[in-house]
């Protein structure tokens, strides 16, 4: 059975001139995603999804939303690449089929590996989760061709989460903003989570590029100096290709969870 996990990073952070370009950018609000079904044999049995970037049915690296009915079960099965898992709404429970249930809330992170037989549940009103790979097709397989590929699964509850704030990290000049790491390293890729109190107004400057989702609050976003506003809400993604600020505005405690190509910096 799994077990609760602490994510620990290096955080030795050097900031370095990078050249400034400012690159292409993506932003979808909540209301413009487009749905689909995760597992289309399946029928109305499957899961409802939503690629938010990459295209999760070819050999590319994705980021996809999944929605679950309250009750949804899966039966046991693998998938033949990892992923990471983070809990917008609801409860979800992701382990060995013989495992005992971890619900895991808004906010909350897991790893699954290739090939391990696992279980997915979910039990909220609403269940909703952001599903990123590296590599595809994502695909749904029987649990009789499980494989070992090395990798150990992790579930963080959000109540486990350390965050670290301007007194841990240089880079970390804005108000009472706040990072939680869960994978990678700062000076390449990484994932990790950015608290932005209520009443936020400023930055978050990407270098190399980054991928952001709205785990949970709302905000309004706009990119460099653009005049152009978008409303975010939880599911809400943007993204930008190479150096650029995104301008975050918050209306009420906001969390994201960014995956990015190096460092960022948030002022």
């Amino acid at each position: 059975m799994k077990k609760f996990v602490l994510a620990a990073v290096t955080l030795a952070v050097s900031l370095f001139a990078l050249p400034s370009v400012a690159d292409s950018h993506k932003v979808i609000a909540a209301d413009s995603i487009q749905w689909g079904l995760l597992n289309p044999l399946r029928g109305d049995a499957s899961p409802k999804a939503a690629d938010l970037w990459g295209d999760r049915t070819k050999n590319m690296a994705t980021g996809m939303l999944v929605k679950f009915e309250k009750g949804f079960s899966s039966p046991p099965h693998i998938h033949n690449t990892s992923y990471r898992g983070v809990v917008i709404e609801g409860q979800m429970h992701n382990d060995d089929p013989g495992a005992e249930k971890m619900w895991l809330s808004t906010g909350s992170f897991w790893t699954q590996p290739a090939g391990e037989t696992h279980i997915t549940a979910a039990k909220g009103q609403s269940n909703l989760i952001y599903l990123e790979i590296d590599s595809g097709p994502y695909l749904v397989q029987p649990a009789e061709k499980a494989f070992d590929n090395g990798e150990r699964p992790i579930n963080i509850d959000e109540r486990n989460l350390v965050w670290l704030d301007a007194n841990d990290i240089s880079w970390l000049d804005k108000g009472n903003a706040q990072v939680a790491y869960l994978w990678g390293r700062t000076e390449a890729a990484n994932g990790s989570f950015v608290k932005l109190p209520a009443g936020f107004n400023g930055v978050i400057e990407s270098h190399r590029g980054l991928k952001a989702v709205v785990v949970s609050g709302d905000a309004t976003y706009q990119w460099n100096s653009e005049k152009s506003k978008t409303a975010l809400s939880p599911s809400s993604f943007f993204s930008s290709n190479g150096n650029g600020k995104h301008r975050i505005k918050t209306d009420s405690q906001t969390v994201l969870y960014i995956n990015s190509n190096g460092r960022y910096r948030i002022e």
